[in-house]
């Protein structure tokens, strides 16, 4: 039975390309086209042009105390936890550490979680006296661990940004995460029809890899960062609401007007919709979060957003406006000076000179 209905559902194919090589009337195309635009405007009305007045709804926060203010964001927490659906995955055997052949001085750390693994770069500061901070390096989408220590940084985005932050007394978890749009777009498919995802999985990996970084007594784990880049921005974002654990955190290359790069098409800017990346596209993520309201998930924990003048996948002025209703939520808690911009003239990079001396205040002893 079950050949069968492979081969009918294979038989399928043929069919249907021949469906598609025959020649539609001028006016079946038209309709079609027609009812696309409608099906598109009715979105772009809904996602961009009605998110202030839903969002209202959706968001009731107090900011009578910081103890209010968190209370009153649970519930918007609870249902962002639930866009990204994390699995329950826990260790099922012990950590397993040796030596990176590529970064002197650094282990790479494998954790067994059923069928899959968490995996990535571990260093401390070879010179550490007592506890030291511990910031989560994460690369982008292109990218691997060992990129964020300078191994085949071509073009220097990532700057060694992990050997910088090591040189300045931190210690450094890289977690490995899944690379390439297409690997994503294939995996976040099958996320979806098991009712997960993507970064929900990548969470629950980290906090694996954040549980055995900890067991190390050389490492503080009152004073954890992380900083994260292009799609290691997007990880950042996503996690800090949901990961208590990280005391503040580095936005590089991710920060956005989300409405606007998600759905309006624009040449100053490389729009989502407009691309392949379906990998980038989360069930109801505009419902309520845009980047300004994510941001009151992750408040009042000190956050910097770093963008480039000259990185094509945001229109600069956008960023401003974003941040700037970001920042009202720190405002409003007398917080302000915990939330930062650093709006540099370099492009898609990581941007040493605002991300180290932001992280040495915020996770000083």
């Amino acid at each position: 039975m079950r050949r069968r209905e492979w081969m009918l559902g294979a038989g399928l194919a043929p069919v249907a390309a021949a469906a598609a090589a025959e020649k539609v009337p001028e006016d079946i195309e038209q309709q079609n086209g027609r009812y696309a635009g409608e099906l598109e405007q009715y979105f772009r009305r809904y996602l961009v042009d009605e998110y202030p007045a839903r969002a209202a709804k959706a968001w009731q926060r107090s900011y009578t105390s910081v103890g209010a203010f968190l209370k009153s964001v649970e519930p918007n927490r609870r249902r962002y936890r639930a866009m990204f659906a994390p699995p329950d995955l826990r260790p099922t055997g012990p950590a397993e550490r040796k030596a990176s052949a590529q970064v002197p001085g650094a282990e790479w750390v494998s954790i067994p979680l059923g069928g899959l693994k968490a995996e990535g770069l571990l260093a401390v500061p070879s010179n550490a006296k007592g506890r030291v901070p511990l910031v989560i390096a994460q690369h982008g989408i292109g990218s691997f661990p060992e990129r964020t220590f300078g191994v085949a940084d071509a073009g220097n985005p990532y700057h060694d940004y992990s050997h910088a932050l090591l040189s300045e007394g931190f210690a450094v978890l890289a977690p490995f995460n899944l690379r390439g749009v297409e690997p994503r777009n294939r995996i976040e498919r099958l996320a979806r029809l098991a009712g997960t995802s993507l970064p929900g999985i990548e969470l629950v990996r980290v906090q694996a890899l954040l549980d055995e970084a900890l067991r190390d007594k050389r490492i503080d784990g009152a004073r954890i960062g992380m900083w994260g880049i292009s799609l290691g921005g997007m990880a950042t974002m996503f996690w800090m609401p949901l990961e208590q654990r990280i005391k503040c955190g580095v936005v590089c290359a991710w920060f956005n007007h989300r409405r606007n790069k998600m759905v309006i098409p624009d040449k100053r800017y490389s729009c989502f919709l407009e691309t392949k990346e379906d990998h980038a596209f989360f069930h109801g993520w505009l419902s309520e979060f845009t980047d300004s309201d994510t941001v009151s998930l992750i408040c009042p924990r000190p956050l910097l957003v770093q963008t480039g003048k000259k990185d094509g996948i945001a229109w600069w002025p956008q960023v401003i406006e974003e941040f700037e209703a970001s920042k009202e939520h720190y405002r409003k808690l007398g917080m302000e000076g915990r939330i930062e911009l650093a709006l540099h003239e370099g492009n898609h990079e990581i941007h040493l000179p605002s991300g180290i001396p932001f992280l040495k205040k915020w996770l000083a002893a």
